[in-house]
């Protein structure tokens, strides 16, 4: 060898060692894991999981008791998808994951539990319930050390309008027995998912799908709720959101890929709201584009459930919460504006896991046609079977609401109902007058609490599945704003001057709409008529419209007089129903009325309803 030879060699080899070694063979490092562990004897026993590091490009993946069935590069090296079977006669324990390349290892322990719960413990919920919606912020604050956790991107001040008022699950947890003696049967609760927004008070911009907000609790407190709402006979059905997520989610500036959501943050479509485009025979191609792949805001980046790796995560996103927390039911948000085959196979997937399970979809239509042709089975043919066993009545919301503004009367709510030939399921459908997203029932009826009360009696006593709203029970009134219509309960915050909570901090106003409430509430639950009984209407006439319900020999009639003067109610067209009874009771007062040929007719108080149980 030369000098000259030398010299180059010598060169070469003081470089290579100034050199990083991530220029001839990048190290690479694994931060996370999700799902964060998996069950055992899951239908869904071959998991995706999402790694989450560093020059994760080209890493194997081995395992001695899981095993790996494919492995996925990303276009970002900083992911990595693995697919694992667990096969079923494993034991519950920590796996060791062996991840490798170029000679370097990580290991990682991966759980594999026992499941807690058998399948058919998630009990879903149908028409024997009576749902109850909790905006969280707005409820309880049952833990006031949370409620200034920091969150860098907070543009509002605690306790204003869109500023967060510190409700939390230990508020939730701390009201279960008041919930109980109201007489609901199950709690939708708005998402609790980590909220690190500019708006963060509403939950449904989630920037963290596996962590339960600090400022709500922790996941393990969730779990706690479901378990004692359980044990007092309460159900939990969550806020689900498939269709979009916050923009400060860590996946923004740093995709998986390039189609992980619609569009750039700099560009992208804007959602146009239209619920009709999936659905239309004769409409075109590019209408559905605008509304699936739209944004809603520019703080909501749209999820691409087309990619096939976005969809399995949130798929199995879904039933990790499931199965973690022990749920019931999921009430899935923005659900027309999601790619629909997608929500198709989400719903298969979790419905196959979870035979008694129950999810409702928001689409949000007040034309009964368009609704029923996104349910399951429906009549009205599609491409594929959307598997979405329930849907929220906003028809029959747009009717109530019509009648609570005296724009229409009780021939509207009758002609409504009676439309429900369209729907393959209308038992399965939400029934309700007010939500989080609409003005309130007692600000649509400019503080009319008869008239409210005429909607809740029809609410709570002809079909489907009912939901009222937190406050409805004591005329809680607000509107205009979304944070006026999500106004604090009253008593739930430290300072508050009354505490609606408990008899003696009511006015007499909210006495009266509560103990109605809760009475409607009670006889539901005793006669079972009154909850999944055949319902038969007759059409109004006069201001008075009447109706049956009928299960098995239980008859039970029930009168809305809608005029501001007593009514006669005459009951003549409905004698062949009475049969052999004679007698009617009346469930309010428990006062006796005898019913012959000769009096036919019964006398309502103005603007008043009155349910009556048939006796022989």
């Amino acid at each position: 060898m030369t000098v000259r030879n030398l010299n180059k060699y010598l060169f070469i080899l003081i470089v290579s060692f100034l050199i990083p070694s991530s220029i001839f063979g990048q190290s690479f490092k694994i931060s996370k894991i999700e799902p964060p562990n998996w069950w055992v004897k899951m239908k869904l026993d071959t998991v995706q999981l999402m790694v989450y590091g560093k020059n994760l490009n080209g890493v194997r993946v081995r395992s001695k008791n899981l095993i790996i069935t494919k492995i996925t590069n990303a276009q970002n090296n900083s992911y990595l998808f693995v697919d694992v079977f667990i096969p079923p006669k494993l034991s519950n324990g920590k796996y060791t994951l062996i991840f490798e390349k170029n000679g370097k290892m990580q290991n990682i322990l991966y759980p594999i539990l026992k499941r807690s719960l058998k399948p058919a413990d998630h009990l879903g919920f149908n028409n024997e319930d009576v749902i109850y919606l909790i905006f969280a912020d707005r409820f309880d604050d049952g833990d006031t050390t949370n409620d200034h956790i920091a969150n860098p991107f907070e543009q509002f001040k605690p306790k204003t309008l869109n500023g967060r008022y510190g409700g939390d699950i230990q508020g939730i947890i701390d009201k279960l027995d008041y919930l109980k003696n109201l007489g609901v049967t199950a709690l939708w609760i708005t998402p609790l998912l980590e909220n690190n927004m500019w708006m963060s008070y509403h939950g449904y911009a989630a920037t963290n799908l596996y962590k339960i907000d600090p400022r709500f609790g922790s996941n393990k407190l969730y779990k706690k709720l479901v378990y004692l709402a359980h044990k007092k006979g309460l159900k939990i059905i969550l806020d689900h959101v498939s269709n979009h997520i916050g923009i400060n989610h860590p996946w923004i500036k740093n995709l998986p890929f390039d189609n992980w959501i619609n569009g750039t943050v700099k560009k992208h479509l804007h959602a146009n709201n239209n619920k009709i485009a999936f659905i239309d025979i004769h409409g075109d191609k590019t209408t559905p584009k605008l509304t699936e792949r739209g944004w809603f805001t520019n703080y909501m980046p749209d999820l691409n459930q087309r990619n096939p790796f976005l969809a399995k995560y949130l798929i199995e996103n879904t039933i990790w919460w499931i199965e973690y927390a022990g749920i019931d039911g999921i009430r899935e948000d923005t659900y027309s504006y999601v790619y629909q085959k997608y929500e198709a196979d989400w719903a298969a997937a979790i419905l196959r896991e979870y035979p008694n399970f129950n999810i409702v979809g928001e689409v949000w239509t007040g034309n009964q046609s368009f609704l029923a042709k996104y349910q399951k089975d429906s009549f009205f043919k599609r491409p594929f079977n959307s598997n979405l066993p329930a849907l929220i009545d906003f028809a029959m919301y747009d009717s109530f609401t019509r009648y609570l503004k005296g724009k229409k009367g009780l021939w509207d709510i009758y002609s409504n109902f009676a439309k429900d030939f369209v729907y393959k399921n209308f038992n399965n459908l939400l029934l309700f007058m007010d939500n989080h997203d609409v003005d309130r029932a007692m600000y649509a009826a400019n503080n009319n609490y008869k008239k409210v009360k005429l909607v809740l009696t029809m609410l709570l006593t002809t079909r489907s599945i009912p939901q009222i709203f937190y406050g409805d029970e004591i005329g809680l009134n607000g509107g205009g704003k979304d944070g006026l219509r999500r106004a604090p309960f009253p008593g739930g915050f430290p300072n508050d001057s009354l505490n609606a909570f408990t008899s003696k901090g009511r006015t007499r106003l909210q006495k009266n709409i509560f103990n109605f409430t809760r009475r409607l509430l009670h006889l539901r639950k005793k006669y079972p008529a009154l909850r999944k009984g055949k319902f038969v209407q007759f059409p109004p006439e006069k201001g008075i419209y009447y109706y049956f319900k009928i299960f098995k020999n239980q008859k039970i009639l029930v009168v809305i007089n809608g005029n501001k003067f007593k009514s006669k109610v005459d009951l003549s067209d409905a004698a062949y129903l009475f049969g052999n009874s004679k007698k009617l009771i009346n469930l309010n007062t428990n006062r006796l009325f005898k019913i012959d040929k000769d009096n036919e007719t019964i006398i309502i108080e103005p603007m008043h309803s009155e349910i009556f149980l048939l006796k022989d």
